[in-house]
């Protein structure tokens, strides 16, 4: 098999045949290949689809694409209900303050007592209980802002440092 063309050029036709044929084998292994993937991929297919047809399954898309709009409007409302409870939470009295004393030297069992409970900005009041022979009594001082506007006691300063200085646990 001699061709004239392939002559002038110096070329044997044998090599091109031998050429031809490596190439052969390459796309013969390539196609093996790409068969090998689309089996997969349609065994894949065929479990995902299996027992739904094209309707069924855009309802049942139709259907998590719903659930995950309910989910999300479900996180925005709790999430603002978290914000109004932290804003509730702000103006509670959560820091608190507890002094234990006695009153006067002839009454023992320190059973008079000063308690501070603030918010936190450091507003509340301080609760002093006096207790004596004759009674038990009971004075309430306002606190803005960790100070108080009337002339607090040992006790009360005590039972307010306290409460400024709480850590919630």
């Amino acid at each position: 098999m001699e061709s004239n063309i392939l002559n002038s050029f110096g070329i044997d036709p044998g090599i091109i045949m031998i050429l031809l044929m490596i190439l052969m084998v390459f796309v013969l292994l390539y196609l093996i290949r790409v068969s090998m993937k689309l089996s997969r991929f349609l065994k894949r297919y065929r479990i995902f689809m299996r027992g739904k047809d094209a309707v069924s399954l855009e309802k049942a898309f139709a259907q998590k694409f719903l659930e995950v709009d309910k989910l999300v409007e479900l996180s925005k409302n709790q999430a603002l209900e978290i914000s109004r409870m932290k804003e509730a939470l702000a103006k509670t009295a959560n820091k608190i303050g507890i002094v234990k004393y006695d009153a006067f030297p002839d009454v023992g069992g320190k059973l008079s007592f000063a308690l501070a409970m603030l918010d936190e900005s450091n507003s509340g009041f301080v609760l002093n209980a006096i207790h004596s022979r004759e009674g038990c009594y009971t004075y309430v001082k306002e606190i803005v802002k960790g100070e108080s506007y009337i002339v607090l006691g040992q006790e009360e300063k005590d039972a307010l440092r306290q409460a400024v200085n709480y850590i919630a646990k």
